[in-house]
């Protein structure tokens, strides 16, 4: 259980409670969540979200949330930040982020759900089954709210990927692909650049180069699925070893894109938060000694 505590000054004297926990920042979900959990007390009582609070007054929110997930102790991903309110972690190749048909009891929820008991997982960002990589997890439904919705504390990320060698001969070593995303017909998985999709940005810069491979920084200004692989097999360069979108599976046995540095404004302190994810063996035997 995750608690907060407010004191209320004179500037609030007589706000609903509802409304003082709205102008902190609280979704509308987290206040509904509060109020039927049982989770607002006020000076040490049980309030509605309706009463009003009073200066001088303690208000305490309480999240009671949990995960249903399996816990799964043997499987592992690194922390790379780890705190009351965030986990950040490296997430290894294979590794789902989420629980779906098939994927019941090896994903990175069951992991999380065997390291903090009685915690929620609430994943603020997601990354393909076999994409590498940081993935940040609010344990609270306030921390989720303000990482996703409030430009404040959004997480800037940077991806690596590595595309054939013959990319420098046509494209400059830095620039942007702008084309919008559509779900491909018939299909659950794949996406396309389609006229009617959606807008979608995706800026990059060549880091270096061997004979097989180059290695690109990747900034999403946009965060659609699949961003990254569509817009790159869009230009004719599919990720190395993307076979979902055409990529050369001869180096890699999956798709060559890691997300390897993030930074985000912790939702609670305010402190500035930067981590990093190096890169997994596989890549490092593609690219050799340019990372």
């Amino acid at each position: 259980m995750r608690t907060y505590e407010y004191l209320i000054d004179d500037a609030h004297n007589g706000t609903e409670t509802g409304k003082f926990l709205r102008a902190l920042g609280y979704s509308r979900a987290s206040v509904v969540k509060l109020k039927y959990s049982d989770g607002l007390f006020l000076n040490g009582k049980h309030i509605r979200t309706v009463d009003r609070v009073m200066t001088g007054d303690t208000l305490t929110v309480c999240f009671r949330e949990s995960s249903d997930a399996v816990p799964n102790r043997a499987l592992h991903a690194d922390i790379l930040y780890d705190d009351d309110d965030v986990a950040v972690f490296d997430k290894p190749v294979g590794m789902p982020v989420h629980r779906s048909s098939g994927h019941n009891d090896d994903t990175l929820e069951n992991l999380f759900a065997a390291l903090y008991p009685d915690t929620a997982f609430h994943a603020v960002s997601r990354l393909d089954r076999n994409t590498s990589g940081i993935v940040i997890i609010a344990k609270n439904k306030f921390t989720a709210s303000k990482l996703m919705s409030d430009e404040r504390f959004h997480c800037h990320k940077l991806y690596y990927a590595a595309v054939n060698a013959d990319f420098t001969d046509k494209y400059e070593a830095e620039g942007y692909i702008e084309a919008p995303i559509a779900r491909e017909n018939d299909s659950i998985i794949r996406r396309m650049v389609r006229e009617d999709g959606v807008y979608a940005r995706t800026e990059y810069k060549v880091l270096g180069k061997t004979n097989n491979a180059v290695l690109l920084e990747i900034s999403l200004i946009t965060g659609r699925t699949h961003q990254i692989r569509v817009h790159f097999s869009y230009i004719g360069f599919p990720l190395l070893g993307d076979d979902l979108y055409g990529g050369d599976c001869s180096l890699i046995g999956r798709q060559a894109l890691h997300c390897g540095k993030a930074g985000f404004t912790h939702p609670v302190t305010g402190e500035k938060i930067s981590v990093e994810a190096p890169f997994p063996c596989d890549i490092e035997m593609l690219l050799g000694n340019i990372i």
